[in-house]
């Protein structure tokens, strides 16, 4: 046993390598994805038809639209295609509609490529191909390998986009995410290990048959209306502050990193604090539903500023930046503590939807708004939906703090998956238990401290070749 734990503890050299190859995948896409945010409302402006910011917000959004409908599909899709075979079509996808984007003259043709962009909905099958790739006591360390990729590209192309912008324009940062999207299906070619085996994870993948219980579930549906109401008002925000910064004569488009810059530094030294006290003292909630007030907080600052204040807008984007960090990073968190243990990948794909939608519709309502209403109008969206979030969020229930343990079995039938959960039920400090006999995987929700893993252990050893192997 001493050895087998020995041997778990650390990911192997091939773990390692998918782990990272398949977050810089993630990386490349989301990149492209970003560096368009800071900088492509004030370009549009330029454009036949981008005058009507209704349609600039159509284009900022709408690969939300197709990434919803179609990343769940093509994550089962890779269940029986093959995931990197997926991957390849969302990748050429994604680059067709970057190159569509470049050659664009008008905010039509732009809103096309977007649209196209986004049916390279590849999250699902880039997880799936994660968990072939990983033992089920890593999974979690390399799925948070790819949420800190996702961040790091953020926060990377609000600073990036108008720097590049001067240099390259905006023809050039389309094409260019096109070529970081070719580049991708290289990486995963030759670069991503093929996995040994390949099936179904219910901790990473959608599974249809436990849709209704996560649709059911009351304090799943409070975060994903969070993590729609968190993207619609950024999408939307992003209508109007480039414009807001102009206004205020202070910097033209491609100088308005010296903005982003600093902002999403303070934001990242303040977060991490933030969140290591939420997980170590169990305060979650508290950490999670003051982020969401100090966002509610920031959007109406902003409302308040978007006219004259420079340093205004300056204070409401960091306490912006401070609380959409820390909101991204509990979030995922919470879902993982308070989903079923079999229903955690259908969870986190229904999570993954509403994120999408919201992009949506925020870009799509707050260009409409802004064109209709002013730039004000945009932020008093954003005050109102996050406000209804707050309220939202304050009639959570605390979650449990707990951590997440897998375990691999040997082929074990229905009987002995039965008795060994009842026996896991029965040990102190375990909160969930969830035996799959068809994944050969045992599932454990145990408290962040004074569980009793020793008899867990002992107890697992019995149903499999060795924990950890």
């Amino acid at each position: 046993m001493k050895q087998n734990e020995a041997v778990s503890e650390k990911m192997t050299a091939a773990e390692r390598r998918a782990s990272a190859g398949l977050a810089s995948i993630f990386g490349l896409r989301m990149l492209g994805m970003f560096l368009i945010l800071p900088v492509f409302a004030l370009y549009a402006t330029t454009l036949p038809g981008g005058q009507d910011r209704t349609m600039v917000g159509l284009a900022l959004g709408a690969y939300g639209l197709t990434q919803a409908l179609l990343q769940l599909p093509l994550g089962m899709a890779s269940d029986k295609f093959g995931r990197k075979r997926v991957i390849y079509l969302g990748l050429i996808l994604f680059a067709i509609g970057s190159f569509v984007a470049a050659s664009a003259t008008t905010i039509q043709i732009i809103i096309l490529g977007r649209v196209i962009q986004g049916a390279g909905a590849i999250s699902a099958a880039v997880t799936a191909l994660l968990a072939d790739s990983t033992r089920e006591e890593h999974r979690t360390q390399a799925m948070a390998m790819i949420g800190g990729t996702i961040g790091l590209t953020f926060a990377a192309s609000l600073v990036m986009g108008p720097a590049m912008y001067q240099y390259i324009g905006m023809h050039g940062i389309f094409a260019l995410t096109g070529v970081l999207s070719l580049v991708a299906i290289a990486v995963v070619k030759w670069y991503i290990p093929n996995p040994i085996t390949s099936h179904f994870h219910s901790d990473a993948e959608a599974n249809t048959a436990k849709l209704g219980d996560v649709l059911r579930n009351a304090q799943l549906l409070r975060l994903n209306f969070g993590i729609f109401s968190l993207h619609a008002a950024q999408m939307a925000m992003f209508v109007a502050i480039p414009f807001g910064l102009e206004r205020t004569g202070h910097l033209n488009i491609d100088q308005q990193w010296k903005v982003y810059l600093p902002v999403v530094v303070v934001a990242f030294i303040i977060m991490i604090p933030a969140i290591i006290y939420g997980e170590k003292k169990a305060r979650l909630k508290e950490v999670f539903v003051s982020a969401v007030a100090l966002l509610l907080a920031a959007q109406i600052a902003m409302a308040a500023s978007m006219s004259s204040s420079f340093w205004g807008i300056i204070a409401g984007l960091t306490a912006y930046f401070i609380a959409f960090n820390v909101l991204e990073a509990t979030l995922p968190s919470l879902i993982s503590k308070i989903a079923p243990t079999g229903a955690k990948g259908t969870a986190i794909g229904v999570y993954n939807t509403s994120q999408s939608l919201g992009l949506f519709f925020g870009g799509a309502l707050g260009g409409w708004l802004s064109q209709h209403y002013g730039l004000s109008s945009v932020y008093v969206f954003g005050s109102i939906i996050i406000a209804i979030w707050l309220l939202v969020a304050i009639g959570m229930k605390a979650p449990p703090a707990v951590k997440t343990r897998m375990f691999h079995l040997r082929a074990i039938t229905a009987d002995d998956a039965r008795q060994l959960t009842t026996a896991l039920q029965a040990i102190d400090g375990v909160f969930e238990v969830g035996v799959i006999a068809e994944e050969q995987i045992a599932i454990l929700k145990v408290l962040q401290r004074g569980w009793n893993e020793p008899a867990a252990l002992e107890l697992l050893e019995k149903y499999s070749h060795g924990i950890g192997q």
